[in-house]
């Protein structure tokens, strides 16, 4: 699957799903992309474009903001 077919999937069926379950059906779909072989890549390549479809890639991804901390500067932790 392509990043551009993630997100179309994703935007479309969206807006028929109640706010309060958004972030659970995403992170649910970025799982059943992942198991009909959706690679890392395009989940990468995929961000951008839906902000709860992010959290969901970056979840699954177990990507967190501490991630972009410089080790050099955070060797003596």
């Amino acid at each position: 699957m392509e990043e551009s077919q993630v997100v179309d999937i994703w935007l479309c069926f969206k807006e028929s799903i109640d706010k309060k379950h958004l972030e659970v059906v995403a992170e649910k779909y970025i799982d059943l992309c992942a198991d009909h072989g959706t690679s890392d890549i395009t989940f990468r390549e995929s961000l951008g474009n839906c902000g709860v479809l992010d959290d969901a890639i970056n979840y699954y991804l177990d990507v967190d903001d501490d991630d972009d901390w410089d080790d050099e500067e955070n060797e003596d932790w």
